[in-house]
């Protein structure tokens, strides 16, 4: 089915921070269990194994790649340092603890093993404290009383005096509003925030960088967090951070109907909208991160989150988000749970890491306003490219029995058209410039081809886990390293096609994109 796809390079809508794709490592232990499925192994923060061989190459692959630790027993971690005042052990399963776990430790061994994989694979770290220390619960999932903030501030030293990088301490892990395993009032919260930079900025006062301030890295409730911004005010809480599981339950047997249905993918854009309203009237010198989502809550979906087919609902959440101004975009996780971006035993990669990489690479910060004549399950995205010249496209195929046929305009173009009555001396060059917007101070033959990723599931099945880039299986070298993510060169004369249920990257290195230059 034809389709023009118009793009809108003279104006930039929304910008996201140069590394936008982030993922994250939980603090779940290998018993932790969802609908009769276990599926973390040993990938906690505090005995995540193997990091040092194949999972080292993935991360190297990014470089950087954004990292966040944290998660949902974040808020019963101590850090062993300073007068901790009570041994050091790890999670255990304890009846009428949050989340039916213990309080666990991190010792500073394990600290100082995961900060030199970091800095090898150089990785941006953001690390979530624990927001609970001190507090008791009042009634239900309410907490109050003093947040005790000796033991971070102990650990944030630590951190300093080994050298670490920090780009961001966040405080807490789904507290907000009426919470998840608890909560806390935005009143006693955002206090508690401006406590946090304070001990921050005493720390880091003779170091280069300080890092910024993030919370409060859970759902999004309105009056709960415009309350949390006009209590911090301006230079304090540099980002917002949200969970977002749009997807539902794990366990919800129509986890692939909702990831193809583009009506359903669609609804979390209020959440989207209305989050930077608020940000807008009570904090506009906040940025945003979507700081963990995972699609389906619960440690994802058994053979749905780790297959091909998650990978519509992923890149399309990536272009959504970035259209509102989200600066950073965390997977939960990067390995751990089925939603894992790396196999959770063996390491290696899923396909959504696939996807992460090709995003990571191909498309840069700059958002563009892009339009189409195809219908809604032709999904679409523009962005400048990374560290090159022209636009990239994002186009994902829901449609289950319909193949498009694309072409890419330029909006200003399409403008000048329209104002022009005739044109009947331009050569064959010209005109293709402007039916497709392939433009350059010179035109040469290079400058007329694009560049092609096209990603499809192995044999066809959209559960499968192993993807397909240009009709290749994508797996591990003999080294065990990540393979060459390789486009296919076509001239603009030749048509574009988007396969049914595919997903492509298109890169036009000379599309007319000032708002690029």
């Amino acid at each position: 089915m034809p389709a023009t796809v118009v793009v809108d390079g003279t104006i930039t809508v929304a910008e996201t921070d140069e590394n936008y794709v982030c993922a994250t490592i939980d603090w779940w232990p290998h018993d932790k269990c969802d609908y009769n499925h276990c599926p973390w192994e040993y990938t906690s923060v505090v005995n995540l194994v193997g990091l040092c061989n194949s999972s080292a190459s993935s991360l190297d692959a990014f470089r950087p790649l954004r990292i966040r630790i944290g998660g949902s027993l974040q808020d019963q971690v101590l850090y062993d340092v300073g007068n901790l005042g009570s041994p050091c052990h790890s999670f255990f399963k304890m009846k009428g603890g949050l989340f039916g776990f213990s309080k666990g430790c991190l010792n500073m061994d394990r600290w100082d093993a995961l900060n030199n994989l970091f800095s090898k694979t150089g990785a941006i770290i953001s690390f979530g404290l624990n927001a609970l220390h001190g507090r008791h619960k009042i009634k239900n999932k309410v907490w109050g009383g003093p947040w005790n903030s000796t033991n971070a501030h102990d650990f944030i030293s630590y951190t300093i005096s080994k050298g670490y990088k920090i780009e961001a301490w966040e405080f807490g892990n789904e507290l907000s509003g009426t919470g998840i395993g608890a909560s806390v009032s935005a009143d006693t919260y955002a206090k508690d925030v401006v406590k946090l930079n304070e001990i921050v900025d005493a720390l880091y006062k003779n170091s280069n960088k300080k890092p910024s301030i993030m919370a409060p890295g859970g759902f999004f409730e309105q009056g709960w967090f415009a309350k949390l911004l006009k209590i911090t005010g301006p230079g304090t809480l540099n980002t917002v951070s949200h969970h977002m599981y749009n997807l539902g339950a794990g366990v919800d047997h129509h986890l692939i109907e909702h990831i193809l249905d583009p009506y359903y993918l669609s609804k979390v854009s209020k959440t989207f909208s209305s989050l930077s309203q608020t940000i807008q009237q009570n904090g506009p010198w906040a940025s945003v991160w979507v700081e963990k989502s995972g699609g389906a809550f619960n440690s994802g979906g058994f053979h749905v989150s780790d297959t091909f087919v998650n990978s519509f609902w992923y890149l399309d959440q990536l272009g959504m988000a970035a259209a509102y101004n989200t600066k950073v975009y965390c997977r939960q996780t990067l390995v751990g749970g089925h939603y894992s971006l790396l196999n959770t035993t063996t390491f290696v990669p899923n396909p959504d890491y696939y996807s992460a990489l090709l995003w990571h690479r191909l498309m840069g910060k700059t958002v563009l306003g892009v339009t189409t004549t195809a219908s809604p399950y032709l999904r679409y995205y523009a962005h400048c490219s990374k560290g090159r010249a022209g636009i990239t496209l994002l186009l994902i195929n829901m449609s289950n029995n319909t193949d498009f046929i694309v072409k890419a305009r330029s909006r200003s173009n399409l403008k000048q058209n329209l104002q022009q009555t005739s044109d009947g001396a331009s050569s064959f060059v010209n005109s293709l410039k402007r039916s497709v917007s392939w433009i350059g101070s010179e035109v040469t033959d290079g400058s007329l081809f694009r560049e092609e990723y096209h990603m499809s599931p192995k044999d066809g099945d959209l559960q499968s886990k192993t993807m397909l880039l240009n009709g290749i299986q994508l797996q591990l070298t003999e080294k065990e390293g990540i393979p060459n993510l390789q486009p296919i060169r076509s001239r603009l004369s030749s048509p574009l096609y988007i396969s049914s249920l595919s997903i492509s990257f298109i890169v036009f290195p000379n599309f007319d994109s000032p708002a690029c230059a």
